[in-house]
């Protein structure tokens, strides 16, 4: 199950995330940073709450924890740039980013969600969740792909 929504240069919050950004010069460590500030907007238009950003500990890190409905969701946020070029609502098989995380990091991510709720001491449910970003820095949008219950 997935939700999918464009952001683009009207929305002023995403205008903002991609302020100061040129496609010439983002790296790696940039575009994760960039995607994880759209997929966070992207979850809180859909209704949740985001509680934390990159929760890190030496056994794993977190790149959102969220919550909708009751349900605490752990979210690993995968980005990808497009050239300005192509249409960012058009899919690529080659460049889906959510094929990104393969299952050891979704079993890195359920141990370290385990141990986030067991520190926190709270008994709710959680679950893994996936937020793909298409994004095309030239033209200042993104394309976010909300994939729930990944593992």
């Amino acid at each position: 199950m997935f939700s999918r929504e464009t952001f683009g240069l009207t929305n002023s919050s995403v205008c903002n995330i991609f302020a100061g950004m040129d496609s010439g010069d983002l790296t790696k460590r940039k575009i994760g940073e960039l995607g994880e500030g759209i997929a966070a907007e992207f979850l809180r238009r859909k209704g949740f709450k985001v509680i934390a950003r990159n929760y890190r500990k030496p056994w794993g890190e977190i790149d959102i924890i969220a919550e909708r409905e009751g349900v605490v969701r752990f979210v690993e946020v995968k980005s990808v740039t497009r050239e300005s070029s192509e249409d960012v609502s058009r899919e690529s098989n080659e460049h889906r980013p959510e094929e990104l995380v393969h299952a050891h990091k979704l079993q890195k991510l359920a141990r370290t969600a385990e141990m986030y709720m067991n520190h926190e001491n709270d008994q709710r449910d959680f679950q893994i969740d996936v937020v793909g970003v298409f994004l095309d820095v030239a033209r200042r949008r993104a394309r976010c792909r909300l994939f729930e219950q990944a593992l």
